[in-house]
């Protein structure tokens, strides 16, 4: 299943420098990996804005909550997900 979410990061100004740093090492790692597993399929920065768009391809709800809760940076994020499906004018087969 495909789900493109939306993640603002807003992390507390007063959170200590060094540890804001081995957070956001640790979010880059996680995500990663996902990209490389093919999980996560796309990530886009949002111009001006601590945040993101990606598209996620998931088994279900719940791996996707499992995979978005598992982010270093979740209890600091606001998340929106809105589930995908092919629209029946596309062209490209491997959008599945």
């Amino acid at each position: 299943m495909l789900f493109h979410v939306r993640m603002d990061v807003r992390i507390p100004h007063d959170l200590p420098s060094k540890e804001t740093a081995e957070i956001i090492a640790r979010e880059k790692a996680y995500s990663q990996e996902l990209q490389r597993s093919g999980k996560w399929r796309h990530i886009w920065r949002i111009a001006g804005e601590y945040a993101n768009y990606s598209v996620l391809d998931v088994n279900d709800n719940v791996e996707l909550h499992e995979i978005l809760s598992g982010l270093p940076l979740f209890k600091f994020m606001d998340i929106e997900v809105t589930p995908l499906l092919r629209h029946p004018n596309a062209i490209r087969e491997d959008d599945t």
